[in-house]
């Protein structure tokens, strides 16, 4: 079983901003194969179906992002899923432009305090990820004040497209093609 979490954080108002393409790609993955993300457990949003051949949690922590660690932790412990072998988790990265993904088998938190907590909770910085590019925040700008913010509607199409690619790739790694995956999209977008 694969727990797959996308990172965000909860309430209308948080909907749809850079902070949340986490949740936009668990959204996406619920609605191509029908496995709807609306049972609440472990201060969480889930919902468990199949994707690939495996069974998967789709979960999206309601705890806010700096703790989202405390949702993925209770998930992996609930159901008896090691966090190496079956943890993967999809959230926003600054460094990357809109419209680009990349996939990695595990790493440091990168400055990502999502990230930083789900390290601190599983133990282990030894899990799957797939990073959503939200672009570079300018000059002058506060980096939360940027997150939350709504992307601009150019930069919102090539995230939508980002997150299709996401789904993608999301189904490669739970068929064991993580290198085929990784080896299509950690690469720079195409204009």
């Amino acid at each position: 079983m694969y727990i797959i979490a996308g990172l965000g954080n909860p309430g209308r108002k948080y909907a749809h901003t850079r902070h949340n393409v986490g949740f936009d790609a668990i959204d996406r993955l619920s609605g191509i194969y029908q496995i709807p993300v609306e049972e609440k457990k472990f201060q969480g949003l889930f919902g468990t179906g199949f994707i690939g051949g495996q069974k998967v949690a789709l979960v999206k922590p309601q705890t806010y992002m700096n703790l989202s660690g405390e949702c993925v932790r209770d998930f992996l412990y609930y159901y008896k899923v090691d966090p190496e072998e079956g943890l993967l988790v999809l959230f926003d990265d600054i460094c990357l432009e809109p419209g680009s993904i990349r996939i990695r088998k595990k790493g440091s938190a990168g400055g990502h305090n999502g990230i930083k907590n789900i390290i601190l909770h599983t133990g282990t910085q030894n899990f799957a990820r797939v990073r959503i590019g939200v672009g570079e925040k300018p000059q002058r700008w506060d980096l939360a004040d940027y997150v939350l913010s709504p992307f601009p509607k150019g930069d919102r199409e090539l995230v939508d497209e980002a997150v299709d690619h996401c789904a993608d790739a999301v189904k490669m790694i739970l068929e064991g093609e993580i290198e085929a995956a990784m080896n299509r999209y950690n690469r720079k977008r195409e204009a």
